[in-house]
């Protein structure tokens, strides 16, 4: 896809989302606007489940931008998130220039310190816009890597900078889109967020849901649609340990579909449930009665 223009208003922003199959809501599509005009980053946070990730993928899909991804996690460091040394590379040429018998060892070290040897990672990749303009960068689950790693990002977020002590501060000529996302298991801290534009991204309502199940699993049917999302909004009512985001009612669409169901039957939900809950005791405090209750509740919602 060739690059397109940055959308010029919130309702064409929203338009782009839904281009590309992601239901938005007015709230989102204004922050993302803004971020996009701003030259600012996006900050997404929320349960895990609720399409963060998925917006970054359909914003470099629609606007025709490589994506690049950072997933964290504990003891991400500079070495796999920014650059790193080809050491074996580096080995070889001074072992070359050794026995050559003419080892200049300032220029050596200017040579095997130079931009043929450094390895770009995902942060670094990011700063370098390629012909089709400035990438969209993922920085997903930040709440999963280290305090020390999110105190490197300042440096990236707010200048578009990194700097590598061998050869300097590389700049970005052309910001890339950047898109953070976190689950919050834990705070991140406020000198990060205040280089970010902020947005909390919640369970989407009763309406956007079933919309949003529309786009992405057509093949079921209009009431059985219906009543999985009904059976999905009442669930989170309940008291469990982890609710089921929208990646797992859609996942659960997509097996009933693929199991031939027409309408939620309580055998068959009971049957499914690990495709939309995924720890024991919440299946345990739903299994029996209680899903009959909430698959009759459904089925006469949906008829009233």
């Amino acid at each position: 896809m060739n690059n397109q223009p940055l959308p010029a208003s919130i309702e064409a922003t929203q338009a782009l989302l839904s281009s590309g199959g992601y239901v938005s809501d007015r709230a989102l599509a204004t922050v993302l606007f803004l971020s996009l005009r701003l030259k600012r980053p996006l900050f997404l946070e929320g349960e895990a489940g609720v399409g963060k990730t998925e917006i970054a993928k359909v914003l470099a899909e629609q606007l025709g931008r490589p994506l690049i991804r950072l997933q964290c996690y504990e003891g991400l460091d500079v070495a796999s998130a920014v650059y790193e040394w080809n050491y074996a590379a580096q080995m070889v040429e001074i072992r070359a220039a050794e026995a050559a018998g003419s080892v200049d060892r300032e220029r050596l070290v200017g040579d095997v310190f130079s931009e043929r040897f450094l390895i770009r990672r995902p942060l670094l990749q990011a700063l370098e816009a390629g012909p089709g303009g400035a990438p969209v960068l993922l920085i997903d689950e930040l709440d999963r890597a280290d305090e020390a790693f999110e105190a490197y990002l300042l440096e990236v977020l707010a200048d578009n900078q990194v700097t590598v002590p061998e050869l300097g501060t590389i700049r970005a000529i052309e910001p890339p889109i950047v898109v953070v996302t976190t689950n919050r298991t834990r705070e991140i801290h406020d000198a990060l967020k205040r280089r970010c534009l902020y947005h909390w991204v919640d369970y989407p309502d009763r309406d956007r849901e079933l919309a949003i199940l529309r786009a992405k699993v057509p093949g079921a049917g209009e009431r059985l649609a219906r009543q999985v999302v009904a059976f999905v909004q009442a669930l989170r009512g309940e008291a469990l340990f982890k609710s089921p985001g929208v990646a797992e009612t859609l996942d659960w669409a997509a097996a009933l579909v693929e199991l031939d169901q027409v309408v939620l039957e309580p055998g068959m939900v009971a049957d499914t449930l690990g495709v939309l809950l995924k720890y024991q005791d919440d299946i345990a405090k739903i299994e029996g009665s209680r899903i009959k209750a909430l698959v009759d509740a459904a089925r006469a919602e949906v008829a009233a």
